[in-house]
């Protein structure tokens, strides 16, 4: 296990505590991806969300970016991946132009902590982890479905920048400028 950060402060929420994946962590990481994916599948349907992410895969993004993960007494409740390659889903034409653009992808909040501020704790987290890297911006793309997180992201102070498609599936895209 990677080196655990702080504890996370939230009203209502307590023994939460931020943390980066270590390869250890996989299979932890998949099981949360996996029980959002279900909880999204059972509330709106089959869709793009239903997608179930493999071991494999999280693995490699552990090894090849920094997987960011809130743990609450040591379990694994809400994981988020920042890299700095670019998804293939998202084009850089409508963001703002910088120098070191990071993305945020793969996140995911358990289902029993959604709606309470777990999700907004850790891309709190991420923020301060890209500032730190240092980052010029988080990019980021949202289904732009009812599935979606595109609001969540805009409550959070992600700014909407385009709408767009990428084989068939709606997309909206988010910036939010560190610099």
């Amino acid at each position: 296990m990677r080196r655990a950060v702080r504890p996370a402060q939230r009203p209502g929420l307590t023994g939460l505590v931020f943390g980066e994946a270590g390869e250890e962590d996989a299979p932890a990481v998949t099981a949360v991806l996996g029980a959002a994916a279900d909880h999204l599948t059972r509330l709106h349907g089959p869709g793009r969300w239903s997608w179930v992410a493999k071991e494999r895969g999280v693995l490699a993004g552990i090894k090849t970016s920094r997987v960011l993960v809130l743990r609450e007494r040591r379990k694994i409740v809400a994981t988020l991946r920042l890299t700095t390659r670019r998804p293939w889903a998202i084009r850089p034409e409508p963001f703002t132009k910088v120098k070191r653009p990071i993305y945020l992808v793969d996140m995911a909040v358990m289902p029993d902590l959604q709606r309470r501020g777990a999700g907004r704790l850790l891309l709190e987290h991420a923020d301060a982890v890209a500032r730190a890297r240092p980052a010029d911006a988080i990019r980021l793309d949202a289904y732009d479905a009812v599935a979606g997180a595109a609001g969540f992201y805009a409550r959070c102070g992600y700014r909407e920048v385009a709408h767009t498609s990428y084989r068939g599936v709606g997309l909206v895209y988010f910036e939010k400028l560190l610099t």
